[in-house]
């Protein structure tokens, strides 16, 4: 039988990201690493641009290029604007990894609604109008990444608002990978788990921490590295991954 031909090339590593919520924690990393895979960089920061600067220098001094920009991720206008300035400055958008993200916890009962309010706008509504804007525009070959979370499976208490806001990531995630087809676009998501940021760190004492970090078989918390890289298959090599939520978190869950 004859072997059919396909084509298998490697996409190029001189393409352009827009990383939101890319000034500190696991952002930050995904938006360094990325750069240093190849990629173009638009760090794009919610309200602190000194951080966002500091990463844009960070990448820019280790010989990568790099852009800050400000948006609100939830607002369609902020986040146009945004995809405007990649195709401005850049020439376009191939990789979208959408990080920025809420989490305010406390048990159901004591729950205040302006916080779960605050988490669905940024969590929920924010991913949709990044998600959506994406599929607009990003290239032929490109990939979008979103953010969801290990605590879908891990059912820890006072998770339960934050962990609803990310089941609809998940949720989104399968079907807009679909709504790609015939464009070569990659859609997955990357769920981490317990992972050393300040935004998990928050609130816990020592004693949690130590907890969590023995949960998983690696007996660690993870790093935003650790993250990163994961984030790094899927906007590069990772051609036949697609519609997937990626649990990244040393086997915890």
């Amino acid at each position: 039988m004859d072997c059919v031909s396909i084509n298998q090339e490697v996409h190029p590593t001189n393409r352009v990201a827009i990383v939101t919520g890319a000034s500190g924690g696991i952002g930050r990393a995904v938006a360094e690493r990325l750069a240093q895979d190849g990629q173009t960089v638009v760090v794009a920061y919610a309200g602190n641009k000194g951080r966002a600067d500091e990463v844009v220098a960070t990448i820019r001094a280790a010989g990568g290029t790099a852009t800050a920009f400000q948006a609100d991720v939830a607002d369609e206008q902020q986040v146009a604007a945004l995809f405007a300035h990649a195709e401005t400055e850049h020439g376009g958008a191939d990789v979208v990894v959408h990080t920025a993200g809420v989490m305010l916890l406390a048990p159901l009962v004591e729950l205040d609604l302006d916080d779960f309010d605050r988490m669905v706008r940024t969590n929920v509504r924010g991913t949709f109008v990044v998600l959506r804007e994406a599929a607009r525009r990003v290239r032929e070959g490109g990939a979008i990444v979103s953010f969801s979370s290990s605590v879908t499976r891990l059912a820890f208490p006072t998770y339960s608002a934050y962990a609803a806001t990310k089941g609809a990531v998940d949720a989104a995630t399968a079907v807009v990978a679909k709504e790609m087809r015939g464009r070569d676009v990659t859609v997955n998501a990357v769920a981490p788990g317990p992972t050393a940021t300040p935004l998990f760190l928050d609130g816990k004492s020592d004693e949690q921490v130590a907890g969590l970090a023995k949960a998983a078989p690696l007996e660690r918390l993870g790093f935003p590295d650790d993250i990163a890289e994961v984030v790094s298959f899927l906007a590069g090599p990772a051609r036949w991954v697609n519609g997937q939520v990626l649990y990244v978190n040393g086997g915890i869950a």
